[in-house]
């Protein structure tokens, strides 16, 4: 099951040793998580969701527009603690895709994001990353394949 923290941000950037790797503006920070169960067509499924989620404020300040209508973009980050394993005071990560699995997946998120027009920038999939952002609103959701 992917799983996705996204954030609405006014700007979001990635740094990889000291040097801008990925920056947008109005958007998604997208922090993805994969399963070694994951397929290509959860992936492409949950791209479709993010990609037509209505939570950008229209005219009258309701959450009714979507990354398309605000000409946003997506920071795609690869996140393999979001499958940690939380019952010991030291995480184990057992449950996260090895990489000869989450690489591909998270290519292939990224790739069903730019299908529908959207800009993405990303990290490095396994560097030591700093990311930035500027959050919007604050909007925080969480989504999980198995249940979208």
């Amino acid at each position: 099951m992917l799983r996705a923290v996204v954030t609405r941000v006014k700007e979001a950037s990635v740094h990889i040793d000291g040097v801008l790797h990925g920056q947008i503006g109005t958007g998604y920070l997208i922090l993805l998580g994969i399963a070694p169960e994951d397929t290509d067509a959860a992936a492409a499924h949950l791209a479709e969701k993010i990609v037509h989620l209505r939570v950008f404020s229209d005219d009258a300040g309701k959450m009714n527009r979507a990354l398309s209508e605000v000409n946003g973009a997506v920071l795609v980050i690869s996140q393999f603690t979001l499958f940690a394993d939380l019952k010991k005071r030291r995480p184990g990560f057992s449950k996260a895709a090895k990489p000869d699995v989450a690489i591909p997946m998270y290519e292939a998120f990224m790739t069903h994001l730019r299908e529908h027009g959207v800009s993405v920038a990303h990290g490095e999939f396994g560097a030591d990353m700093q990311v930035a952002s500027v959050n919007d609103g604050p909007v925080t959701l969480l989504f999980d394949t198995d249940e979208v």
